[in-house]
């Protein structure tokens, strides 16, 4: 079984400098979780952009909820971050009907032509999943889905996860599943041994939880328990 996929959420150089001393793969770079997290400063990015050598993906969020606010905003941000080097991302909106936006997507896939992307947890409140996945499936640059199976995370999604995971290399399945939203130590082995290899992980690595940094100590132990 190859090593996992280890992604933790940075909010500052601090996080960032913790995640990677811990044996994060790569990191998810927002600002604000009080509202699940949104797009950070250009001047954070850069200066976790130099204190780290491992991937990081920018979220493209710039308001609580799924729908995507102003999009000239967003892709005036998406340019900025491209311009100060960001080469990954993280997206995706729905419309006010739970499918998904998918002219709020497909242009901001186009704006970041050439990058690579996360469609992120909001496929986790989506009317339909596989109507999702077949709308966005060819988007440029998409690799990889963000879900733990359901909007209530991992204890309600194990199901959703496993039989999505046995479609993969199907259209709209090809993606990388990257497990995450309410993720705990105790679901580690089980989805494991079914397969997953791409894990997010937030709050978990933090002292005291998001009013915390991250913790490389409890990096290093779900570096351990991923790769066990």
């Amino acid at each position: 079984m190859s090593r996992p996929m280890f992604e933790v959420i940075a909010l500052t150089v601090q996080d960032a400098v913790a995640a990677e001393s811990g044996g994060a793969d790569r990191l998810e770079l927002v600002t604000d979780m009080t509202a699940d997290g949104l797009t950070p400063a250009v001047a954070d990015f850069a200066a976790i952009r130099a204190a780290v050598r491992i991937p990081l993906r920018v979220m493209l969020r710039i308001r609580d909820g799924f729908t995507p606010g102003g999009l000239d905003e967003l892709t005036a941000r998406a340019a900025a971050l491209r311009a100060e080097g960001a080469e990954e991302f993280v997206f995706g909106f729905l419309g006010t009907d739970g499918g998904v936006d998918l002219a709020a997507t497909t242009a901001l896939a186009r704006a970041v032509d050439g990058c690579r992307w996360t469609f992120h947890r909001a496929i986790d409140h989506a009317a339909d999943r596989a109507e999702l996945r077949a709308a966005v499936a060819d988007l440029p640059g998409l690799d990889t889905f963000l879900t733990s199976g359901a909007a209530a995370g991992v204890d309600a999604g194990q199901e959703v996860l496993a039989g999505e995971l046995a479609k993969a290399g199907d259209p709209g399945y090809r993606q990388h599943i990257l497990v995450g939203g309410g993720l705990r130590a105790e679901h580690v082995p089980a989805l494991r041994a079914a397969g997953f290899d791409g894990f997010h992980i937030g709050g978990a690595v933090r002292d005291g939880g998001w009013s915390g940094a991250v913790s490389a100590a409890k990096v290093a132990d779900w570096r351990t328990l991923l790769d066990a």
